[in-house]
């Protein structure tokens, strides 16, 4: 069965590996249809993935067809498309315990801890796949992108009448914008390229956007744009660390900020003048919760999630290699693309 494995970054290799067992007892078979390639790819790819091994078999945004289930599995059977839910999570540790799955202590992702979906089939826990009849395979494998930004929102708590302020809008920031309009919330949207900000506005209808230079001039535009107020949630979706080190520079006084990119810097910020004279509360926001998933197939197949524009660049499974390192250049204008096995 083939497969297509990073052996280090920048380095891909084309691989055959033994066809997968049998389903356990709460286990499914299932064929990948299609790999979404986000941010955590990319950075696997360059090497600059804090929690990404090598060798690796990536893909962890999936579009699957269900080929066979355990005995003890009762809620698919054999032609269901599904969702996939990549975070694998031992029910068993304190965090699980909690509830709190997305952060278990024992966790790893698809495709980043453990081999992932870019090959032909594989065997998953019953509980992480997530019917969606109603969706393409495409948008299936675009519901965990969705899935980030709709924890990170929930994290946050933007309420109708206060301001959203996204840093960043490459996938995770645009599946962040989603669930922040979505919210009832005004939605503001920082970016250094402006093909990124012409493109929220015309395919999202999110109007409040402006470019980032990096100076006082960013709080001036933010300032203008809610009266003085400044913005009530802060995302950073931006995973560089001097913008998140400025981002609660933004927020209004008694504000959220909400960490969903990752870095691997230290972040220096200073405490007296902005964390705490604001009463400002940080948090950060890792990977999603179950319940995210039947949501947002739920919010898609109903119209209230546009996938159209999102999937913008399309390879087959063999030519990745080819086209893999064009991704990660802005200037192509990848917002997703999508792996067809």
């Amino acid at each position: 069965m083939k497969a297509l494995q990073l052996e280090q970054p920048r380095t891909w290799r084309r691989i055959e590996i033994p066809e997968p067992a049998s389903p356990g007892p709460d286990e499914a078979l299932v064929r990948i249809h299609r790999i979404g390639i986000c941010g955590t790819d990319l950075s696997g790819y360059l090497g600059k993935m804090p929690f990404f091994s090598y060798p690796r078999i990536p893909g962890h945004e999936l579009g699957v067809e269900i080929l066979a289930v355990g005995d003890q599995v009762t809620h698919l059977q054999p032609g269901d498309r599904c969702a996939v839910e990549p975070y694998l999570n031992c029910q068993k540790c304190y965090a699980c315990e909690r509830g709190f799955t997305n952060c278990c202590q024992h966790h790893r992702t698809l495709g980043v801890m453990c081999d992932g979906g870019m090959t032909e089939r594989i065997v998953l826990p019953a509980r992480k796949l997530h019917p969606a009849p109603a969706l393409s395979f495409d948008q299936c494998a675009l519901v965990e992108t969705l899935a980030i930004g709709c924890h990170a929102v929930d994290r946050g708590l933007p309420q109708p009448g206060e301001n959203v302020l996204v840093i960043g809008a490459g996938p995770i920031g645009l599946s962040v914008i989603e669930f922040s309009r979505l919210s009832g919330a005004r939605t503001i949207v920082m970016d250094l390229q402006a093909s990124r900000l012409d493109f929220v506005r015309t395919n999202m209808g999110v109007p409040d956007t402006f470019i980032g230079a990096g100076d006082q001039s960013d709080f001036t535009r933010l300032a203008e744009l809610t009266e003085g107020r400044m913005a009530d949630v802060v995302i950073d979706a931006t995973g560089n660390h001097r913008s998140m080190v400025r981002a609660m520079e933004f927020a209004a006084h008694g504000a959220r900020v909400v960490y969903v990119g990752i870095t691997q810097q230290d972040l220096v910020f200073p405490h007296a003048p902005v964390l705490h004279r604001r009463e400002l509360t940080l948090m950060a926001s890792r990977n999603a919760r179950s319940t995210d998933f039947p949501r947002i197939i739920r919010l898609i197949a109903d119209g209230h999630i546009d996938t159209r524009p999102w999937i913008t660049h399309h390879a087959e499974l063999d030519a990745v290699p080819d086209v893999f390192e064009q991704w990660t250049r802005p200037e192509t204008g990848v917002i997703k693309a999508v792996v067809t096995v």
